[in-house]
């Protein structure tokens, strides 16, 4: 019975399937251009796709510290969802109900406009049209399934969003103590490296020119410096999600929550036999501290949860490589799940990290007078976001006023984090508060726990 991951880190399991892109040449020299991205993950190279589509002579340039997909675009569950995870009253405070209405539904629609991308450039993803189901284990959990698809079906979901009972979800996925879940339909499992990576071909393809080993370490309006040449741009977009807090003067600006997962090795047929799962449903669950998983094309599950889900001030992992508790919580929860794959290895394990704006709401802008823009604080669902935000990027780049540009998260702000200790504190309470939760509502048997109230009201969550 082996535990211990074969591979830790080396970015994400999802490379280890793949191999390493082919490095791509960094900046030589001085470079001027219409629009500077930074960041050659899906939102970057979402909007220069976009940009290239409307203005087909626009000159672009793509600067990526490490290289393509080399953050959470290559490092995520492989959940194209198109579901919006944010808090609703939060955009009404500056918008209407209307607006918010038009967003949920822009959200919806991502998944058929990112497959027909996709499809349309040649992009094998292992892209297969599924359903979500997110379970429930006690009643507590069972109580949040009823009232998320009330709330979802508010807000227009009602077509897609549905709650079903124990039985229906064990014919799915036969997970112990099963009381319900909710089907999310209209959704997609990809393999996220293979995506991301496909997107940077197409956009190469397309004109734009991509130079990794290339770190942004300076912008100010029209003008980006990094280590190998001064780039001048009337537009610049910032595209760094996750990784926002490494730039100069926006260490508070975006919280890097770190979020990991584990790969087992490809599970025998007597095993899927066992858990069913033939649907292929991305899975997850409705505890307070959830996770979140797939089934893989070569039949591995990979689980995917916060474990250890901060560090202190705003650094980042090493290259993909989590901690030994988190791989022991991720552990627990897929033998917890999927009790058949006790005696079976964990192939790797990996982490990344997503970026949490103060009130855990994305956003979307450009500000006219420095023409800077921005897009992120996506707080895990960024797959489908980000194409969203590389649509309405691109029109904000060109003036353009339409749909998109009158969604409520455009141009957006909101008030930094704090300074540590205070942020470092605040995350770990709410996370404690969140597993402690948990651990009550399994003990009970009752009602939702008061702990997770107070663990999100924390953090503003």
């Amino acid at each position: 019975m082996q535990h211990t991951p074969k591979a830790i880190g080396d970015v994400s399991f999802w490379y280890a399937d793949i191999g390493f892109p082919a490095p791509r040449p960094a900046l030589t020299g001085d470079a001027t251009v219409d629009v500077c991205i930074i960041g050659a993950g899906f939102t970057g190279l979402w909007t220069a796709h976009y940009l290239r589509q409307l203005a087909p002579d626009l000159n672009i340039l793509i600067v990526e510290k490490n290289f393509a997909g080399f953050g959470a675009s290559g490092r995520n569950g492989g959940w194209l969802t198109g579901g919006f995870a944010w808090n609703h009253a939060r955009y009404l405070e500056t918008s209407s109900e209307a607006a918010l209405r038009a967003m949920v539904q822009a959200m919806n629609g991502t998944v058929d406009e990112v497959l027909a991308v996709a499809d349309a450039h040649g992009i094998d993803a292992d892209i297969l049209r599924t359903d979500e189901l997110m379970v429930a284990t006690n009643p507590a959990q069972l109580a949040r399934v009823t009232a998320e698809v009330a709330h979802r079906r508010h807000w227009g979901e009602d077509t897609r969003v549905h709650q079903i009972d124990g039985p229906a979800a064990r014919a799915r996925v036969n997970v112990p103590d099963l009381l319900g879940g909710m089907i999310v339909q209209g959704v997609a499992r990809i393999q996220p490296a293979k995506l991301v990576q496909g997107l940077a071909r197409m956009v190469e393809a397309q004109g734009t020119r991509i130079v990794e080993r290339t770190a942004a370490l300076a912008m100010a309006p029209g003008v980006v410096e990094t280590p190998h040449g001064t780039v001048r741009a009337r537009t610049i977009l910032r595209c760094t999600e996750g990784f926002t807090a490494t730039l100069p003067g926006s260490r508070r600006e975006w919280l890097p929550l770190n979020s990991a997962q584990i790969a087992t090795q490809p599970l025998p047929a007597t095993v899927w036999q066992e858990i069913g799962w033939n649907g292929h449903e991305i899975f997850g669950d409705f505890a307070n501290a959830y996770c979140y998983c797939q089934r893989t094309r070569e039949g591995r599950i990979t689980v995917g949860a916060r474990g250890v889900p901060y560090r202190y001030g705003s650094r980042l992992d090493a290259d993909g490589a989590p901690d030994g508790e988190t791989i022991r919580r991720l552990t627990a929860i897929l033998h917890r799940h999927f009790p058949a794959t006790r005696d079976f290895a964990i192939d790797h394990a990996w982490c990344g990290t997503l970026g949490v704006p103060r009130d855990w709401c994305a956003t979307v802008g450009l500000d006219p007078s420095s023409r800077i823009g921005w897009a992120g604080g996506y707080v895990g669902v960024g797959v489908s976001t980000s194409n969203l935000a590389g649509r309405t990027l691109a029109d904000l780049t060109l003036g353009r006023t339409t749909d998109l540009t009158s969604l409520p998260w455009v141009n957006r702000r909101v008030r930094p984090w704090e300074p540590e200790p205070l942020r470092w504190l605040g995350v770990q309470g709410m996370y404690a508060l969140l597993n402690a939760a948990d651990r009550q509502e399994d003990a009970r048997q009752g009602p939702p726990s008061r702990l997770a109230r107070l663990g999100n009201w924390l953090t503003g969550r």
